[in-house]
């Protein structure tokens, strides 16, 4: 299977550009263990991404990725790591990196998201002005 589209590959390279706070554009899995990732940016070399990244230790990190590593993983029954073909990011990565701290793993629980974004928002408006 190709990890990344042209769109998604452009996406990507466009988020790495450019500052923010970016929903993940991708989701990779693997499909005989419990390794997950989001990302939301490639580097200008097309190979580094940055995302989410829970291996199934209960510690899933943000953090970067070769592409070229993710895949060259070789699993059992000539499986490899594979792209989610329904994920769509709707929230900012650092919402999905809250819930994913609370929850041991990378969830896709819309309640658990929501109220991860909610919490954030809260959060952010109590801090001081600049």
């Amino acid at each position: 299977m190709l990890l990344l589209t042209q769109d998604q590959r452009a996406r990507l390279i466009a988020n790495g550009q450019s500052r923010g706070d970016h929903l993940p554009v991708v989701k990779f899995f693997n499909p005989v263990g419990s390794g997950t990732w989001l990302f939301s940016e490639l580097d200008e070399d097309g190979d580094t991404l940055f995302g989410l990244c829970d291996l199934g230790f209960g510690c899933p990190e943000m953090g970067s990725a070769s592409l070229a590593e993710i895949a060259a993983v070789k699993l059992p029954f000539g499986l490899t790591i594979e792209r989610d073909l329904c994920f769509e990011g709707r929230f900012p990565l650092t919402v999905y990196s809250d819930a994913a701290r609370v929850a041991g793993g990378i969830t896709e629980d819309m309640a658990r998201l929501e109220a991860t974004a909610a919490a954030r928002a809260n959060a952010l408006s109590e801090l001081p002005p600049p």
